[in-house]
């Protein structure tokens, strides 16, 4: 296939070589937040760190050339920190 596509079967081929490659990462960063999860619990640290958010959000609206709008994707980047923290939640409360 070309490196442009030029066709929707060609554009939608690509979206799900993107998409897999999102669930690549985003397990990825789970396997990374879970260890984070981790470590909270043995520190006794809360689950919920206000500022580390800020900070994310930070760095991803300086991360973003478009064309997502920085408050579409800092939503989706609170949807994904939502996931993280149940994940960790889950985590301490089973004592993993």
């Amino acid at each position: 296939m070309t490196s442009n596509p030029s066709t929707i079967a060609e554009w939608r081929e690509r979206i799900d070589r993107l998409d897999a490659e999102l669930v690549r990462l985003l397990n990825e960063r789970a396997v990374a937040a879970s260890q984070i999860g981790f470590l909270k619990r043995t520190s006794d640290l809360p689950v919920v760190e206000p500022n580390r958010e800020l900070t994310i959000f930070s760095n991803v609206r300086a991360l973003n050339a478009g064309p997502i709008p920085d408050a579409d994707l800092e939503g989706i980047f609170e949807r994904i920190i939502e996931t993280m923290r149940e994940l960790q939640r889950r985590q301490i409360e089973a004592g993993d």
